[in-house]
């Protein structure tokens, strides 16, 4: 998958960066969840209060994206990059050293990771402005399986939090962020061809246009349902399977590692066989999955193996959008990254919200899964009816480039 071509198109160095701030900053983005059992038997919280606590540092990451886009386009990625790590490791040394006291500080926390979780709209730019088209599906998949990070969050945060406390995890994660900003500083730069900053009210002009609104959707659900599971898994685990909270972690970690690695595969086969053709295939196998899902199985290792299958589609998914992504705006990918992954966010908040909501009202999670179910068909069905008149316009817009598979 990586040739010789690849290796030579673009920047290494500043590709291996990208991942790792992404990887890393994603890992504390969502680490509320996987510190939920612990934070909510100590502030007795019931199941909605529960999702709101994941769910709140997935919307601020979603609102902060597009923000983060713009900045991108003014003044670079890299610089754009260390304002927000600076900001993220202050506000976790602070939380640490103040403490945590009640569930209202647990969410105005959760706004400072909030800004982890926006690196999404840096990481993704400064990868992709150093690669052509024809390698773009690969490059940001590479980049964006930075997601892996919530694996990280998922994997070690319970155990550090039964042998050391939940708050002191908080600290503990500052380390590992500063590694990832003093590689970045060392590693990142910003491609030669950087787009010229513009007015600010030219930012929404592509809000104009019909194809962001599509993209913006077509992400909302499939990197909406990857990071809303991966914010809930572990919560899910605990209250259906009574599952330990360092095993409920184990089994949400297998789920987003298989959601994370899979996403450069996705941007690959895009490449190769079409981001719509292959976007299709994900919206289908995520609707079945997250269906099977919502029917409380019998064991916890048929819900793993089935929210597994569902990560597997959805982090597919998540690579296939950035391929077309670049073909359709080209010249504006800074601002259409942080819209496009604001959506994601929103979609991601949608879904852990509301699983949190069913949970409460209706003693299960039945509702919430079957909502965003719901949600893939109809991604699936409007990309039937885009299909046409994006394979044949889309080639057109750009001239000075070779097209390749819509």
């Amino acid at each position: 998958m990586l040739s010789r071509d690849f290796l030579k198109a673009g920047h290494t160095p500043t590709l291996f960066a990208a991942f790792l701030y992404f990887d890393l900053s994603f890992m504390v983005w969502v680490i509320l969840g996987p510190l939920g059992v612990a934070i909510a038997k100590e502030f007795h919280l019931d199941p909605a209060q529960k999702g709101m606590m994941v769910a709140v540092p997935v919307l601020a990451g979603a609102l902060l994206r597009l923000v983060n886009g713009v900045l991108v386009d003014r003044i670079g990625p890299k610089k754009t990059g260390m304002v927000g790590q600076l900001v993220v490791l202050t506000g976790l040394a602070l939380a640490w050293g103040l403490g945590i006291h009640n569930y209202h500080q647990v969410l105005v926390l959760g706004l400072v990771l909030g800004v982890a979780g926006s690196s999404f709209a840096v990481a993704l730019p400064l990868a992709s402005r150093w690669y052509p088209r024809e390698h773009q599906g690969l490059a940001l998949g590479i980049a964006g399986a930075g997601n892996s990070g919530t694996a990280l969050a998922a994997l070690f945060a319970p155990i550090l939090a039964k042998s050391f406390g939940w708050q002191n995890v908080i600290g503990l994660a500052a380390l590992p962020l500063a590694v990832a900003f003093v590689v970045y500083m060392l590693l990142a730069k910003d491609a030669p061809e950087q787009p010229a900053p513009k007015k600010l009210a030219e930012y929404m002009d592509v809000l104009k246009v019909p194809d962001a609104w599509w993209l913006m959707l077509l992400y909302g659900v499939t990197f909406g349902g990857f990071v809303g599971l991966a914010s809930s898994l572990t919560i899910y685990f605990n209250s259906e399977y009574g599952l330990d909270p360092v095993i409920a972690g184990f089994f949400t970690a297998a789920c987003v590692f298989a959601g994370s690695f899979i996403r450069p595969v996705g941007g690959a086969l895009a490449d190769r066989f079409g981001g719509v053709r292959t976007l299709s295939f994900v919206y289908a196998l995520a609707a079945t999955g997250l269906t099977v899902a919502s029917f409380k199985l019998s064991s916890p290792y048929l819900a793993l193996g089935v929210l597994m299958f569902s990560m597997l589609a959805l982090g597919a998914g998540n690579g296939a959008v950035f391929q077309l992504a670049p073909q359709r705006f080209r010249k504006e990918i800074g601002v259409m990254t942080g819209l496009i992954g604001m959506t994601g966010g929103i979609g991601g908040f949608y879904l852990a919200s509301t699983l949190g909501m069913a949970k409460k009202m209706t003693g299960d999670y039945q509702v919430g899964f079957l909502g965003f179910a719901a949600l893939a068909v109809f991604a699936l069905v409007a990309l039937h009816g885009l299909k046409s008149r994006w394979r044949s316009v889309w080639p057109t817009l750009h001239a000075d480039s070779a097209p390749i598979r819509v």
